[in-house]
């Protein structure tokens, strides 16, 4: 199948314009999810594209290549578990404080105490400011890919939240309405469930080309109708990645341009282990050999050259440590099912499932549907659950209230496996909305381990390929295609790192930094 999103109406839209025709009027985009504005707290789609523009980063993610540059760094050094790390001396907050490298070991500090978001990618980390200028950071134990972790380690104002915080330690309250960051946009209005308004920050380090949009209006929840409608009126620019594939094709086909970014994740089925049936192994082996992966794909076609996704070959994504080749393609596999059902502790006929969607992702109710009818050829019975997103998030904190099977698109938020695998699989990590398997096995745990702290690339790979053998065996989880997001977007807008493959970051939402758009005067 073929994926050249970028040659498509994006690319001819681009062309059409010149940088003239841009002088940075009103960006109006939305996302399905409420929006998280506490960078210590921040976990999903939204969430990211909030801190990628209210704060910045030691390091950014090499546009269009491979590894990792300066940003509010200058450079860096390692020296075996201790990360040195020199920052730039032009650097403001937008309340007009210094950065300075006590501010960094505040961000540190403040969300290992707060233990929400990424938090765990600091676990065990020390920071220390060496100087003004200089911090560094110390590893309990060796951690591959800490220096792509830092894309999730945004830098807060400590001076401003220590001014706010009120009767809290960490000004939870003050960073849940309010931005404290260097970042090159500011937030003027901040309400989560309906929509968040920043304005362009005129004294950003890096500078804000004029073209960049002056304001920007997130909203959040809009139905795929009220999007479309809006796009085919002028009043709304990007679409969320969640419109159901015939949406963003008639969008298309009345001019729409098609954005993407290639992700580092999948969908998934995952399969609430704890829960009967789901505790034996060969019940979720026959669930996972009974999914239609061929007719999923088919349901993500946007058009004959554009595909939010691809067939997945296992645990793991094509082109990630562990991946297996194209010859694992998942297909569906009713005999082995039915071989494997036979041997499942229990009875067929007295199964009864649990399929849950996300009532914000429309898409969602369609491969549950799917499903449905997968399980339905094994005699099995179950039962479709839409669950809005705030309300599923809350009920796999518990197990005994996670349904058995939830569907979650889920992506490596630093690029690296690990933060794509170790929130999902490793035994502490059970019990949020990476992670409804609730799996406790030490064979996973032990090559999560190894993956993280292995110093070279092809021990990493041993790791990682070790762990995809032991996840497809002990099949928590149904590997429904590989993805990559598929954005409608009105004329008005012209985004590089999300339309041209050369400039793309690599990293899920960071092409949305608005900074690098240019968007039509109103």
């Amino acid at each position: 199948m073929k994926t050249k999103t970028w040659l498509a109406a994006g690319l001819l839209a681009a062309i059409a314009f010149t940088p003239s025709a841009y002088a940075g009027g009103t960006l109006r985009l939305d996302e399905v999810a409420v929006g998280e504005l506490d960078p210590a707290k921040a976990s999903d789609y939204a969430d990211s594209i909030l801190m990628f523009n209210v704060y910045d980063t030691l390091v950014l993610p090499r546009q269009g290549g491979a590894g990792h540059v300066p940003h509010l760094a200058s450079n860096w050094e390692i020296d075996g578990a201790t990360y040195t790390f020199n920052l730039r001396d032009d650097v403001a907050f937008q309340s007009g404080n210094p950065l300075r490298a006590e501010d960094v070991v505040y961000s540190v500090e403040r969300m290992t105490a707060l233990g929400a978001g990424y938090s765990y990618l600091f676990r065990g980390v020390t920071a220390t400011a060496v100087d003004s200028l200089t911090v560094s950071f110390t590893l309990e134990t060796p951690y591959s890919p800490f220096i792509a972790a830092l894309v999730r380690l945004p830098i807060v104002d400590k001076a401003l939240v220590e001014d706010n915080k009120g009767n809290e330690e960490w000004g939870e309250t003050f960073l849940s309405s309010n931005g404290a960051g260097t970042g090159a946009y500011i937030v003027t209005s901040h309400n989560p469930q309906e929509e968040t308004v920043m304005t362009k920050n005129d004294n950003y380090f890096l500078g804000v080309a004029e073209a960049a949009p002056d304001t920007v209006r997130l909203r959040y929840g809009l139905e795929a109708a009220t999007v479309r409608t809006l796009i085919a009126r002028g009043e709304h620019d990007i679409a969320s990645q969640w419109l159901p594939p015939e949406v963003v094709r008639a969008l298309s086909e009345d001019g729409a341009q098609l954005f993407s970014e290639t992700g580092t994740g999948a969908f998934y089925l995952k399969m609430n282990t704890t829960k009967p049936p789901l505790d034996d192994v060969n019940c979720r082996r026959a669930f996972a050999a009974a999914f239609d992966y061929d007719t999923a794909i088919q349901m993500i076609a946007i058009t004959d050259d554009v595909s939010a996704g691809s067939p997945a070959t296992g645990a793991i994504p094509v082109g990630m440590f562990g991946a297996n080749g194209p010859e694992r393609v998942q297909t569906q596999n009713m005999e082995k099912a039915r071989e494997y059902l036979a041997t499942c502790a229990y009875d067929p006929a007295e199964i009864s499932l649990e399929v849950s969607w996300i009532a914000e992702v429309p898409l969602e109710e369609r491969f549950a549907l799917l499903f449905q009818s997968n399980l339905a050829q094994l005699g099995v019975q179950s039962e479709i659950i839409k669950l809005p997103w705030a309300l599923f998030s809350e009920q796999v904190s518990n197990p005994e209230n996670t349904p058995h099977f939830s569907q979650i698109f889920v992506n490596a938020v630093t690029g690296d496996p690990d933060t794509l695998l170790y929130g999902m699989y490793h035994s502490t990590s059970a019990g949020t909305w990476q992670s409804p398997e609730n799996l406790n096995d030490a064979e996973v745990d032990a090559y999560l381990e190894e993956g993280r702290t292995a110093t070279t690339e092809a021990a990493r790979e041993t790791a990682y390929s070790k762990l995809n053998t032991r996840l497809m065996d002990l099949a928590p989880t149904i590997y429904g295609f590989d993805r990559q997001s598929i954005f409608a977007a009105s004329n008005r807008v012209n985004a590089p790192a999300i339309s041209d493959p050369s400039q793309a970051f690599g990293l899920d939402g960071m092409g949305f930094s608005f900074r690098l758009m240019e968007v039509v005067d109103d």
